[in-house]
C-alpha cells in the first residue's frame, strides 16, 4: 500500500509540474489577459477540481472590482444577475488580508447573504479564494468553486497558491501590457484628434469652396473619430428647415443623401440646433421614432448618434452629426472634444458663407459692370438709328432739343417702334452719357418684386432676400434710368416714384436709412396714360411729373420711305451673324416689304428679315412671302410726307452720313453699276429712279468713292 500511495504521490506531483511548466509556457505565449486566462483555465482543470472559476482585478480609479468568471459545464461566462458590493464578496477580504480563503455555502457570514443565494443557485458547495500578488503590487484574486464538499485540502490549497503566484505574475505582465496598449491607442487617439483639429484649421484657411469644406471635413472627422457616419446641415433663410450638405458614409444604403430636406422642428438635429447644446441618442431612440428623418437612420442600421450645434457669434448656424452602425454611446469626453471640433467647423462654415456670399456680390456686381457697360454701348445707338423719313426726322429734332437738359421725358409709342432706341439717343447726347444708362421693363417684373428692382432691399426684408440687394435708381446715380411701360406700375407703387422723381430720395426695403439718387427718369409706355388718368388707373401727379416733354415715336407704317434701308441694314447685320453673303434684295420682296403695314413695328421686319436671311441659301435673299401679309395697300394718311425735312443740326447730318456711306458701300461693291439684277438699286431695294434721285440730291459722285 505505500508503494502504491508513493506511485501515486509521485504521479501527482509529476502531473502538477507538467502544469506549472504550461502555465509557465501559456504565461509566455499570450499577452491578452482574457485569453491567457481562458488557457490557464484549461491547465488547472487537468490537477485542480473546480465547477467554476474566477478573477477579480481591483481597479483604483473606481475602488471596485472588474471580475471575469466562467461556468465550467457550459464554457460560459458567468454573469449574476445581482450586483455586489466589494464588502458582499469573499475577494476584498482576501484582497485586504492577502491570505487563502476557504468556504462552504452553508457556512457564509449574513454580509455574503447574496453570494451565498448566487452560489446555491449554482450548486457550489465549496469555495477557495487566494490572492493575486507580485512583489511590486498586490492585482486582485483568483476563485474556485466546486459542486463537492470539502473539495480543496491544505495540499491542494498549498499547489493552488503556488500557481497563483505564477498567475499573478503573468496578469500583472498582462495587465501592464494591456494598459500600455491603451495607453498607445489613447496616445494615437489624442493625435488623431489634434491632427483632426488641425486638418479642420487647414480647411477653413485653405478651401473656401463651401461644399468641398463641408465633405472634406467630414470625411477627417469620422476617420478621426472612429465612426461611420458624419453628415454637415445648414439651415434655409428661414431657420425651419436643414439641409444635408455633406455626408460621409462609406457603408450607407443611401438613404441619407446630399440634399436631403429635413425640418428643424421634430428632429434631434433641430434640437441642437435649437437649444445650441449637444445631445446624444442611443438605439431605440425611444420618443423619437414617429420622426421621418430618424426613420430613415433606422433604416440605415445607424443606432448611435451625437448632434452638435455649430455656433458662431452667439448663434447656430448648423450641425454636426456623427453616428456609428453599432450600439456604442458618445462618452462625455468625446462630447467635450467634438465640441471644441464644432466650434472650428463654425468658423469653416462662416467663413466659407462670408466667402460665398462676397463672390456672389463681386458677381453680382461684375454682372452689373457688364450690363451696363452693354446698356451704355448697345448694338444700336444714336448714330445707328437707320432712316430718313420726315417723321423720323421729327422726332430726332425733339430728341436733340431735350437731351441736354436733366427734364423727365415721356416716350409715346406702339410696340416694337423703337422707344428704348429713343431713350438711348437722349441719354447719349446728354452731359451724362459717361454714366450709366439703366434700364427696366416695369411690365416684365412681378408687382411683388418690382419696388426691390427699383429701389433694392436689405438682407432678410422679405422671404428670399438671402443678401442685400441693389436698386435700379442707385446703379443709375448720375446717369439714366429707362422705365419701359411704365404704365404698369401699380398705384401704391406709383406714390413712390412720384417722391423720387420730386425730392430725389428713396429708402431700399426692409431699411429706414434715406438714400438720394441724381438719376434722370425717361419713361416709355405704349398706353394712353391721360386715359388712364381718368379712369383712376394712373396717378394724375406722376402723369404730369411724367409728361413734361413727351416724344411720340412713329409707327413703322408711317416711315415707309425708311423701309428699304432697314430691310438692307438688319439683312447685312444677320447675314454676317450667320456668316452668309446678301449682295441682292429682289425688287418684288422690298416693294413686298413696303407694301406691308407691319402691326409689330420695326422688331416685327426685323423678325422677318432674320428668318429670311436663315432661309436663304445664295446671294439673294429669299423671302418667304408667308412670314408676312399683306392684307391692304398703306392708307394715304399714313404715307409720309414729302416735304423735306430740316437739314440743320446733328441729327440731320448723322442720317444723311447714314445713308450716303450706305449708297456708296452698294455703288462700289456693283462696280457703280445702278440698273439690273446686280445692280446697286435691286441691291439696296430701290428702283433705280429712286437711287438716282438721291445720289444727285446727296451729291455722290464716283470721285467721291
Amino acid at each position: 500500500m505505500s508503494n502504491d500511495s508513493e506511485i501515486l504521490a509521485a504521479t501527482a506531483l509529476e502531473t502538477r509540474f507538467e502544469t506549472l511548466v504550461r502555465v509557465s509556457q501559456a504565461i509566455a505565449a499570450h499577452g491578452d489577459p482574457k485569453e491567457l486566462f481562458g488557457v490557464l483555465v484549461n491547465e488547472l482543470h487537468r490537477v485542480v477540481q473546480f465547477d467554476f472559476i474566477g478573477v477579480s482585478f481591483r481597479d483604483k480609479d473606481s475602488d471596485t472590482f472588474q471580475n471575469y468568471f466562467i461556468d465550467m459545464t457550459s464554457r460560459c461566462e458567468l454573469v449574476p444577475e445581482e450586483k455586489l458590493t466589494p464588502d458582499e464578496t469573499l475577494t476584498l477580504w482576501v484582497y485586504e488580508r492577502q491570505e487563502p480563503l476557504l468556504k462552504s455555502t452553508n457556512e457564509m457570514e449574513p454580509r455574503y447573504r447574496q453570494l451565498q443565494a448566487i452560489l446555491k443557485r449554482l450548486y457550489i458547495h465549496s469555495i477557495c479564494a487566494l490572492p493575486l500578488t507580485t512583489a511590486h503590487r498586490k492585482l486582485g484574486a483568483i476563485t474556485f468553486g466546486s459542486k463537492q464538499v470539502d473539495t480543496y485540502s491544505p495540499s491542494k490549497v498549498r499547489f493552488v497558491s503556488q500557481v497563483a503566484g505564477y498567475i499573478a505574475l503573468a496578469f500583472d505582465d498582462a495587465l501592464n501590457f494591456a494598459a500600455l496598449r491603451r495607453a498607445s491607442e489613447e496616445l494615437q487617439s489624442k493625435n488623431d484628434r489634434l491632427q483632426l483639429l488641425l486638418d479642420v484649421t487647414n480647411q477653413v484657411v485653405s478651401n473656401l469652396e463651401l461644399r468641398d469644406l463641408l465633405r472634406a471635413i467630414s470625411q477627417d472627422v469620422r476617420r478621426a473619430m472612429q465612426c461611420d457616419y458624419v453628415g454637415l446641415s445648414l439651415p434655409d433663410a428661414e431657420n425651419k428647415q436643414l439641409r444635408l450638405y455633406a455626408v460621409d458614409f462609406p457603408d450607407g444604403k443611401g438613404f441619407l443623401q446630399e440634399d436631403l430636406v429635413y425640418s428643424i422642428e421634430g428632429s434631434p438635429s433641430g434640437a441642437a440646433f435649437r437649444t445650441m447644446k449637444p445631445l446624444t441618442l442611443q438605439s431605440p431612440f425611444t420618443g423619437w421614432l414617429h420622426y421621418p428623418i430618424v426613420q430613415i437612420a433606422v433604416r440605415e442600421g445607424l443606432k448611435s448618434f451625437c448632434f452638435l450645434p455649430l455656433i458662431s457669434r452667439n448663434r447656430a448656424i448648423g450641425t454636426l452629426v456623427l453616428a456609428r452602425l453599432r450600439d456604442d454611446a458618445f462618452s462625455q469626453a468625446d462630447i467635450s472634444f467634438l465640441t471644441q471640433v464644432a466650434n472650428q467647423v463654425a468658423l469653416a462654415v462662416e467663413n466659407a458663407l462670408a466667402y460665398h456670399e462676397i463672390r456672389e456680390l463681386k458677381e453680382q456686381l461684375s454682372k452689373e459692370k457688364l450690363y451696363l457697360e452693354d446698356e451704355i454701348r448697345a448694338e444700336m445707338n444714336f448714330a445707328q438709328i437707320i432712316g430718313s423719313s420726315a417723321p423720323l426726322r421729327k422726332v430726332l429734332k425733339r430728341v436733340e432739343t431735350v437731351a441736354p437738359t436733366d427734364s423727365t421725358v415721356l416716350i409715346y409709342g406702339e410696340t416694337g417702334t423703337g422707344k428704348e432706341l429713343i431713350a438711348r439717343a437722349i441719354h447719349d447726347l446728354s452731359p451724362r452719357r459717361a454714366k450709366a444708362f439703366v434700364k427696366l421693363n416695369c411690365a416684365a417684373i412681378p408687382t411683388g418684386l418690382l419696388e426691390s428692382e427699383l429701389f433694392g432691399h436689405e438682407k432678410g426684408a422679405f422671404t428670399g432676400a438671402v443678401a442685400q440687394r441693389i436698386g435700379r435708381f442707385e446703379v443709375a446715380n448720375g446717369g439714366t434710368i429707362f422705365l419701359d411701360e411704365i404704365g404698369e406700375i401699380p398705384l401704391e407703387l406709383q406714390t413712390k416714384l412720384l417722391r423720387v422723381l420730386q425730392e430725389r430720395e428713396f429708402e431700399r426695403l426692409g431699411s429706414s436709412r434715406t438714400l438720394r439718387t441724381d438719376a434722370r427718369l425717361i419713361a416709355a409706355t405704349n398706353r394712353d396714360l391721360e386715359a388712364m388718368v381718368g379712369e383712376q388707373k394712373f396717378r394724375s401727379d406722376l402723369f404730369f411729373r411724367l409728361n413734361v416733354f413727351p416724344v411720340r415715336v412713329p409707327p413703322l407704317r408711317q416711315r415707309e420711305g425708311d423701309i428699304p434701308f432697314l430691310v438692307r441694314h438688319f439683312a447685312q447685320q444677320f447675314s454676317r451673324r450667320m456668316n452668309k453673303v446678301i449682295e441682292t434684295i429682289p425688287s418684288a420682296t422690298m416693294d413686298a416689304l413696303c407694301r406691308y403695314h407691319w402691326p409689330g413695328n420695326v422688331r416685327e421686319l426685323q423678325n422677318v428679315v432674320e428668318r429670311a436671311v436663315i432661309i436663304s441659301t445664295g446671294s439673294v435673299l429669299d423671302l418667304d412671302v408667308a412670314d408676312v401679309q399683306f392684307p391692304r395697300a398703306t392708307r394715304p394718311e399714313e404715307r409720309p410726307a414729302t416735304s423735306k425735312p430740316p437739314t440743320n443740326g446733328a441729327l440731320h447730318e448723322v442720317l444723311e452720313k447714314t445713308e450716303r456711306h450706305q449708297i456708296l458701300e452698294a455703288l462700289k461693291e456693283c462696280n457703280w453699276v445702278v440698273a439690273g439684277p446686280r445692280g446697286a438699286a435691286a441691291r439696296l431695294g430701290m428702283k433705280r429712279s429712286t437711287l438716282q434721285k438721291r445720289v444727285h440730291k446727296l451729291g455722290i459722285v464716283r470721285s467721291s468713292a
